[in-house]
């Protein structure tokens, strides 16, 4: 059983004034809720500005409760683990075991019961949860929409993983390496790692996710250029 004492989001973005506010009023809410909840649990988000030359920057320094972390990786799993360790330092003195990240990204946004579903699931022990993204059906044709629902069964035990929608504790994150610094995959090559090495594990098809559908891509061969080759 996992209590969690302290939680931290980390978010990369590179570019992304467009759609970073979307993400951070979702994060605003589920954060919210979780307070409402579990009033004990420190929370915090970190936003990594992975090399941004847009208002990114501007964005979230008009954000409560938000922490900005620049870098210049040029990769995703390098800026992830950027953000994950500027959480590390924030939750210094916190249990490692007992300190949740929960990993989405700029493009996406969460559901207001988020961190309130992954906090119960380290409750019933689980050190890592895998939870499933939808992409905006506004950014899809209706081809594109059914061949998705085709391929995608998104109910507990599913077998998808995006780093926009994971979530597990310090402890088994540092066990591990943590994230690769690869510039696509890292999320699976983590979830991967974290599975062989043994941490209870759960993949939750209950928090959802909703992605930005859109073709240009952050990240070579990520989910943008799979989403760019449905139906082809």
């Amino acid at each position: 059983m996992t209590s969690v004492a302290a939680l931290a989001v980390v978010v990369p973005a590179r570019d992304e004034e467009r759609l970073l506010p979307a993400c951070l009023d979702s994060l605003a809410f589920a954060v919210q809720s979780l307070t409402d909840a579990r009033p004990t649990i420190a929370c915090r988000v970190f936003v990594v500005l992975d090399s941004c030359v847009d208002g990114t920057a501007d964005i979230v320094a008009g954000r409560r409760g938000v922490t900005a972390v620049p870098v210049a990786a040029g990769r995703v799993g390098a800026a992830r683990a950027a953000g994950v360790e500027a959480a590390a330092e924030w939750a210094r003195g916190v249990d490692p075991s007992r300190t949740w990240v929960a990993s989405t990204d700029a493009d996406t946004v969460v559901p207001p019961h988020w961190l309130t579903a992954q906090v119960a699931l380290a409750a019933d022990g689980h050190a890592l949860v895998v939870g499933t993204v939808l992409p905006d059906p506004r950014d899809l044709t209706d081809h594109e929409h059914a061949l998705w629902r085709e391929r995608h069964v998104l109910g507990d035990g599913h077998e998808h993983v995006h780093g926009a929608n994971l979530g597990f504790t310090l402890a088994a994150y540092r066990r591990v390496g943590g994230f690769p610094h690869l510039p696509v995959h890292e999320d699976v090559e983590l979830v991967r790692a974290l599975r062989a090495s043994g941490v209870s594990w759960i993949a939750a098809g209950g928090v959802a996710a909703v992605t930005s559908g859109r073709r240009e891509a952050r990240a070579p061969h990520g989910f943008a250029a799979y989403l760019d080759g449905l139906g082809a």
